[in-house]
């Protein structure tokens, strides 16, 4: 019989493909969304509930129904300009809304929780590549509004049973390389789908923001990770919670570093086409560099990355992009 776990924005990019690799591990992931963001397509390996994390009328019915042993919290929302521009939405949702969820976790009994934490919380490091310990200093209010949750996490579970992992991770990208699930957004902010639907003809140019950063080439860096990595990652948190593991967190990255030039040529080395682009001003709250030293999730976790090849998030995302498209 496969084990319950409650996973908040099961209908989302990386809570869907989570809930493939917990389904594939024995579990049964009960996602838990409420699709103003997610898709119900993407739900495909156990039971949808819509319904709010703030809404704990519907939170507790669920976690009275399904009885799950641990919770997966993926529900937020995820976009830095959006955060600049609309900081009550952030607070409302990824902050409060956590509490609401925390709050619903200890009164069903739950003790064991995932958090989809981010490198936003780091700001902008004074030294790379950045560790656990490098202090988080976040300088827009989606960075700010994860932190704050991880701060609840450990100030709550000091004074009670609840345990937690606040996975802290960087770029996200490329698909599920079966191509059931993947990389739906709307608006789509994400540079790889941007770039790669700009070089297939299936959008528009993709627009560059800021070529004068503090960087080799000027554009911005980052550490992408494959979505099929951060799944794994996830799973294994959850092994080691189960396995009595206490409250901490976990960076999940590569330890490498693309620039945004360095990806656009990336895409256009495996497609063969080159990626219409025209370059503009920065976006507030976007840090030059971001850069992961992952030895803490290899050394608690026994996690690595074997997904995150450029050419590889290259070609599951492309994939998923002409499959979209009937092309």
């Amino acid at each position: 019989m496969s084990i319950p776990v409650l996973v908040t924005g099961g209908a989302g990019y990386i809570g869907s493909h989570t809930c493939k690799a917990l389904a594939q591990a024995g579990y049964l992931p009960i996602s838990y969304d409420n699709l103003s963001r997610g898709f119900r397509d993407a739900v495909r390996y156990g039971p949808l509930v819509v319904g709010d994390i703030a809404d704990r009328a519907t939170l507790d019915a669920a976690l009275a129904e399904h009885k799950p042993i641990a919770i997966l919290h993926f529900a937020a929302v995820a976009y830095v300009g959006e955060s600049m521009a609309d900081p009550v939405l952030y607070y409302r949702n990824n902050t409060a809304g956590a509490l609401s969820l925390i709050e619903a976790a200890l009164a069903a009994g739950i003790d064991k929780l995932v958090f989809s934490s981010t490198c936003a919380t780091y700001g902008v490091p004074k030294t790379l590549p950045i560790d656990e310990d490098t202090p988080q200093q976040p300088i827009n209010p989606y960075g700010r509004s994860k932190r704050m949750v991880e701060q609840m996490l450990q100030d709550i579970g000091a004074v009670s049973p609840l345990r937690s992992v606040a996975l802290r991770y960087f770029n996200a990208c490329g698909t599920d390389p079966d191509g059931e699930i993947g990389e739906n957004h709307d608006p789509e902010t994400h540079l790889l789908p941007l770039a790669i639907n700009a070089a297939l003809g299936l959008g528009p140019q993709l627009q560059v923001f800021g070529t004068d950063y503090p960087t080799p080439d000027g554009t911005c860096i980052r550490d992408y990770i494959h979505v099929t990595d951060l799944a794994d990652a996830h799973l294994r948190a959850l092994t080691y919670l189960e396995n009595g593991g206490a409250t901490t967190a976990i960076n999940l990255g590569t330890g490498s570093g693309f620039s945004i030039r360095e990806i656009l040529t990336a895409v256009e080395r495996v497609l063969g086409s080159p990626v219409p682009h025209q370059v503009s001003p920065r976006r507030p709250g976007d840090p030059p560099s971001l850069v992961a030293l992952a030895e803490k999730a290899r050394d608690v976790l026994g996690w690595e990355a074997k997904h995150s090849d450029i050419e590889t998030i290259v070609r599951t995302a492309a994939a998923w992009a002409r499959r979209q498209h009937n092309r």
